[in-house]
């Protein structure tokens, strides 16, 4: 729609009219010749061109403006189809008598196209007075509320909450099993609607809108994964933890395999509004038992016995729960009944020792050192115990208590001692320097036998050690503590 107004009409030819004449005035003074302008017959009618007061331009012909207006209106209706569509801004067409033109008038029509604006009617959605998502109208804003409550709180749900406050009855049953029910459902800030004239490419669809209050953006940045990348650099580059890239990325996990060129979502949300759901959850727990040890110096040391088997016992407890969209932020036990006492698991451990008897576990056999060769295959051959080199000093002990069953040359062992623990081990050290035990002596653990040296099928200075359970080599790491 075009506006015109007399008074202001008025007051602009007048302003015009005073340019003109002092300009007139001027060049009638200074002018030594004949005045050089053109006579009446050539002034034409040109028209002032005002957008909301604003001066734009001169035009030769007000209908070039009314087609401007004709086609931004065509334009905007191609993509808001179901949209009102009004002008935003006052156009004002000004007739006055000018010197023929064409300059001034192709550069109104550019500026006018290039600022001027239609607008529709749509509803604001305003969250603590601060407009901040507009859509077509009021009800598919109370609509865009209705979704973000959904997107957290079924709608059944929802109207049983509804139904239960407007009763009369305010007392609640206690949960059933692995029962829950709502409390309340409330907004984190102020919601209001307000119909407000915007520029239709504002305007946001029911489903856009709910993802922008939730998310603060419609558009997730997302980063490119790159050769050598892990999830810890990625997290620490962008500012963020580990536990919010799997939080934003859901089926990522964090030992993951990253394939170069995929994208990862590294959007930290920002809600303009939460949802706060409080709710009562019912759940039916295990109580585990304890583990309970009696010693008894009647019984070895090394062997035990089950007293009593445990047995978990379970509990009904009742949660309060606050959840702010959807991630909870408080938990509270409000009722807890037991059903079933837990059993502890009573082990009875033996603490009676027999200096010739081993208690079931072995000490390292040196003084420091490392395993400079474990068990295995070797040089084209079974190596059956592991060498110990380089201890801080070469003296050798007793794994675990025993009797030494023989001390003494044992070809490629070099210096040998065999200890049988009485209890179905036996141990072999080999390539000793020398021995400080005889064949039937009983031995404690950790009792000096002998000193470390490179007697035998030795290529320096080691202990070789191996271990024997019931008659068959076993992997003396295995036993080690």
């Amino acid at each position: 729609m075009l506006f015109f107004n007399k008074i202001s009409k008025t007051k602009k030819l007048l302003l015009k009219t005073t340019v003109a004449t002092t300009m007139a005035s001027s060049l009638i003074a200074f002018s030594n010749g004949p005045v050089a302008f053109a006579n009446s017959s050539e002034l034409t009618k040109d028209y002032a061109v005002y957008l909301d007061g604003t001066y734009i331009g001169n035009v030769a012909d007000k209908a070039v403006v009314n087609k401007i207006i004709a086609d931004k209106v065509d334009t905007t209706k191609e993509s808001f189809s179901n949209v009102e569509l009004n002008m935003g801004q006052k156009v004002q067409n000004i007739p006055y008598q000018v010197f023929p033109t064409a300059q001034n008038d192709q550069k109104a029509v550019h500026t006018i196209k290039n600022i001027f604006q239609l607008q529709t009617e749509a509803s604001a959605i305003i969250i603590d007075g601060k407009p901040v998502v507009y859509v077509d109208n009021q009800n598919t804003a109370e609509e865009v509320m209705k979704k973000l409550i959904h997107q957290y709180v079924p709608e059944d749900q929802m109207e049983e909450l509804k139904s239960r406050k407007a009763s009369a009855n305010s007392t609640l049953p206690p949960l059933k099993e692995n029962e829950s029910r709502l409390l309340d459902v409330r907004l984190s800030k102020n919601v209001s609607f307000s119909a407000e004239n915007i520029v239709p490419e504002k305007i946001m669809s029911a489903e856009e809108a709910v993802t922008f209050l939730q998310k603060g953006t419609l558009e997730e940045e997302k980063y490119e994964v790159q050769d050598g990348d892990v999830l810890e650099t990625i997290a620490q580059a962008h500012d963020l933890k580990l536990a919010e890239i799997l939080a934003m990325n859901p089926g990522l996990t964090e030992n993951a395999l990253l394939k170069i060129g995929g994208k990862i979502n590294i959007t930290v949300p920002t809600p303009f509004i939460e949802v706060i759901v409080d709710k009562e959850v019912n759940k039916k727990e295990e109580i585990p038992f304890k583990n309970t040890v009696i010693e008894d110096s009647s019984l070895l040391k090394g062997e035990t016995k089950v007293k009593q088997e445990g047995k978990s016992g379970s509990r009904s407890v009742t949660y309060k729960i606050s959840e702010q969209n959807g991630v909870a932020v408080q938990k509270v036990e409000s009722n807890v009944s037991i059903l079933e006492q837990p059993i502890n698991h009573i082990v009875i451990k033996g603490k009676k020792v027999i200096p010739s008897r081993g208690e079931g576990t072995f000490a390292w056999p040196a003084v420091g050192g490392y395993v400079s060769s474990k068990q295995g295959p070797r040089w084209g051959k079974m190596h059956k115990g592991i060498d110990i080199a380089r201890p801080s000093n070469r003296t050798i002990k007793a794994a675990d208590n025993g009797v030494v069953v023989s001390a003494g040359w044992g070809g490629g062992y070099g210096n040998k001692i065999v200890i049988d623990h009485q209890n179905g081990f036996r141990t072999l050290y080999g390539h000793m320097s020398s021995l400080k035990v005889k064949a039937g002596q009983t031995v404690s653990k950790g009792s000096s036998i002998g000193v470390m040296g490179a007697t035998g099928d030795a290529t320096g200075v080691h202990l070789h050690f191996e271990v024997y359970k019931n008659g068959s080599l076993v992997n003396p790491l295995s036993y080690l503590r």
